[in-house]
């Protein structure tokens, strides 16, 4: 009775933390919406670009973590998948680079992963 009722409680803590990751996906993915249709210089790129660096600089922080329980084929996955996110959205900030689209694909795909 304990074990199944621990159990349990993994299980809901987990599907708790990929919620909560899928509802940072939705807002990054919205606020990089907002960017594309308004463009480079302003405030809502700024605010995409800010957040969505923020998001994988955590992200990146957890998979390298060795608490990490992924497997490491997929840890390091993401990994690549996140430093490329984080420069290309460098490349936006610096104006080398207007490819919001890909960054939402990118994080739209991620995010759906999580289902």
């Amino acid at each position: 009775m304990y074990r199944h009722s621990y159990a349990e409680v993994l299980e809901d803590a987990s599907d708790g933390c990929r919620e909560r990751e899928r509802m940072a996906f939705d807002r990054a993915i919205d606020l990089l919406n907002a960017a594309d249709a308004q463009g480079h210089n302003s405030p809502e790129s700024s605010d995409a670009i800010s957040f969505v660096q923020r998001l994988w600089t955590l992200l990146i922080e957890d998979l390298v973590s060795t608490e990490n329980g992924l497997p490491d084929a997929l840890k390091g996955q993401l990994v690549s998948v996140g430093l490329w996110i984080v420069k290309e959205a460098d490349m936006i900030r610096q104006g080398q680079s207007t490819n919001y689209r890909a960054l939402i694909e990118m994080n739209t795909m991620i995010r759906d992963g999580l289902r």
